[in-house]
């Protein structure tokens, strides 16, 4: 009986080893396990009931999973350019930009632009999302003709756009206090039962888009391609400027979406403020998802299981009291280390 017990665990151990060194998405998800536990533990079980423990719990994780999800979706987006061997500083940038945008055409105000033309309600509210994501699409253009036409950098690209979108925004939004209607505060806050959870059923369906995109068609085979090797996919045949512009446009697209749900969310957006340092979280979800930062391999749900893994450790961090300032040398040293782990997994 001890013997077959040994065999069963040094199995099991032979088994974890094999998939944790080949297999990143399960020692990603084995990260993401240890790090809930640990917020389990952090959180206590002074609790009357189980119930009361329980819903204290799913609460926690509710809040964490709102208050995130916009930045889950940039990082989605963030995850193809990476693939592609790019970067995107902009999205915070962008998100401000688009978030003005989504607040000018709605305002309830006397300087609402659809208000203006006689278009309220859900009709403006629908205009609204459609336009805001054009407009988000337009942005990501804009950096991806930079990229692909102009030969610029990534980083230089994106850097600049930056600077140009949030310049451009706060100049212009400078003295507006736009006041969004209330309708369009349901599409964060509406309630399904007790709960508001539409912000994570919206990171979940777009999750799930960009899974298939990356998996099932011919779209996501080809980022992975000119990110592996761009001279070799143009010899086959890719357009590789067409597939790089496509991915920057994306991003862009969904910087736009992430920016209705903030707004939606709480209402007003702080120009100056707002998505500063969201280009860090996303980038930090997407290596510490297992996305390589030299482009050719990414995970959708490595992406997701980062973004997690980002979110428990900010409210780890805002459990144990640790001053604000130093938080991001924590998410620096996790993409640091992700991104070490990964080049000795190419060294091997």
């Amino acid at each position: 009986m001890v013997e077959q017990t040994t065999n069963s665990v040094t199995h099991f151990l032979h088994w974890f080893k094999k998939h944790w060194k080949n297999n990143p998405l399960f020692s990603i998800f084995i990260a993401l396990v240890v790090m809930v536990i640990l917020q389990t533990i952090v959180l206590g079980f002074d609790y009357p009931t189980f119930g009361d423990w329980f819903q204290s719990w799913t609460n926690n994780w509710i809040n964490i999973l709102r208050n995130n999800a916009s930045i889950a979706i940039v990082a989605l987006g963030m995850t193809f350019v990476i693939m592609t061997g790019g970067i995107d500083l902009a999205v915070g940038a962008t998100l401000v930009a688009t978030g003005a945008f989504a607040m000018t055409l709605l305002d309830a105000g006397a300087n609402g632009l659809l208000s203006s033309i006689g278009i309220t309600g859900w009709p403006a509210i629908i205009l609204t999302i459609l336009l805001v994501m054009v407009f988000g699409y337009l942005l990501g253009s804009l950096i991806g003709v930079s990229v692909t036409r102009g030969m610029v950098p990534p980083f230089i690209a994106t850097l600049g756009a930056m600077m140009v979108f949030r310049s451009v925004t706060q100049h212009v939004m400078q003295g507006a206090s736009p006041r969004v209607p209330s309708e369009f505060l349901q599409i964060s806050n509406f309630k399904i039962g007790d709960l508001m959870i539409m912000p994570i059923l919206y990171w979940i369906i777009i999750a799930a888009i960009m899974y298939f995109i990356s998996k099932k068609t011919t779209f996501g085979r080809q980022i992975i391609a000119v990110g592996s090797n761009e001279r070799a996919a143009r010899l086959s045949g890719i357009n590789v400027k067409k597939v790089k512009f496509r991915v920057y446009a994306l991003s862009g697209m969904l910087v736009g979406i992430a920016a209705i749900i903030q707004v939606s969310r709480i209402g007003s957006m702080d120009f100056a403020g707002s998505g500063r340092g969201m280009e860090m979280d996303a980038i930090a979800a997407a290596v510490v998802g297992g996305t390589s930062m030299m482009g050719g391999r990414g995970f959708i749900l490595g992406t997701v299981y980062g973004m997690l893994i980002i979110a428990v450790l900010n409210n780890l961090l805002n459990l144990f009291g640790v001053p604000p300032l130093l938080r991001d040398a924590f998410k620096g040293a996790i993409v640091i280390g992700a991104v070490l782990l990964q080049r000795k997994e190419q060294s091997a």
